[in-house]
């Protein structure tokens, strides 16, 4: 499992070149033809002997992130979001900025000296301005703007079978897919590596076209519901109960016929699964169904808690069954 270094990359949207060579260092042996397209894709393909239906099998390979947008007098910078991130879970955590890994801190007020309004606010992003310890614009010589920056966090394990890490989505993905070249099929399949998923799904809007695949099964990893709530609700999907496969979310409803056959699959082969909580997200799926004439879409994920915030848990149990169901489904369709 890469997922340890792979999490460790920095990649938003529209800044995915650090994983992408990565990737293509790690991928090249086990695929015939590799391809970059103008988006940023990283297309890869493997040759089989027998004729069938075309597989495709993809995973992003950006995150969210920041971007500096701006320079105070004063030495801090002002930043905006590069995809979904609650405000909430940034106030006061360190980034690492540009090429250089120039670390700051996201400054706000501290709460001694809020007043009352202001304490039962959460503050808005233009309010907020990242701290780097300089005294002046001046001092600020190796940052820029369009910089990008991300969460200082580092991979490890915290218990057993569980760890920690940034960009779970899609790393995870990325990292499943990696696994997955590695075995033998003698049937050919597409493995594509998307861009910019996390700003409206941009990289596979050119996938489904140019591919033309009869099947398409996207690799993510999906946020857990198993989380505290004074509320008794079920929430779905669970740390350690398996992949969590989906019915339907903001971008697509899956074909229903795929769908049962995973399920049965994951029966088959005794496979833990389960249903992720409906109309909740969206993945490339979203846009590969609907290319050309209609690709029968499947999404099967790896929950994990907090995604899109500085730290995220997995259980290894789940993307190792993840990776079991995802090669068994690969091998039926083929």
């Amino acid at each position: 499992m890469l997922l340890s270094k792979l999490s460790n990359l920095d990649g938003a949207s529209g800044d995915e070149g650090e994983v992408r060579k990565f990737i293509h260092e790690r991928i090249k042996e086990y695929v015939n033809t590799i391809e970059v397209d103008p988006l940023g894709n990283l297309i890869c393909f493997k040759k089989g002997r027998k004729k069938g239906p075309l597989i495709l099998i993809l995973a992003h390979m950006d995150e969210v992130g920041f971007m500096i947008i701006g320079k105070r007098q004063d030495g801090t910078l002002k930043f905006s979001k590069v995809g979904g991130i609650d405000t909430r879970v940034i106030l006061a955590k360190t980034l690492r900025i540009g090429r250089k890994k120039i670390k700051g801190v996201i400054g706000v007020k501290p709460i001694h000296l809020l007043d009352e309004e202001e304490t039962n606010k959460i503050p808005k992003i233009e309010d907020l301005y990242i701290d780097i310890g300089a005294k002046s614009d001046k001092e600020v010589k190796d940052i820029d703007i369009g910089d990008f920056a991300y969460f200082d966090t580092n991979f490890e394990k915290t218990s057993t079978g569980i760890v920690k890490g940034k960009a779970f989505d899609d790393r995870i993905g990325c990292s499943l897919i990696l696994d997955i070249v590695k075995g033998k099929f003698n049937f050919p399949f597409y493995a594509v590596f998307t861009t910019q998923e996390e700003i409206g799904l941009r990289g596979a809007r050119v996938i489904g076209n140019r591919i033309k695949p009869d099947y398409a099964i996207v690799l993510e990893g999906t946020a857990a519901g198993d989380f505290p709530s004074k509320k008794d609700i079920a929430r779905t999907p669970l740390l350690g109960k398996g992949p969590a496969l989906t019915v339907i979310d903001k971008s697509m409803i899956a074909d229903r016929d795929l769908l049962q056959r995973i399920i049965g699959i994951a029966k088959r082969e005794s496979i833990p699964y389960q249903i992720k909580q409906a109309g909740i997200g969206g993945t490339d799926a979203g846009r590969i169904q609907i290319s050309q004439r209609g690709v029968k879409c499947g999404v099967i994920a790896v929950p994990a808690r907090y995604i899109h915030s500085p730290a995220s848990l997995m259980s290894v149990n789940d993307y190792n069954n993840t990776l079991k169901l995802a090669v068994s489904v690969l091998k039926d369709l083929g």
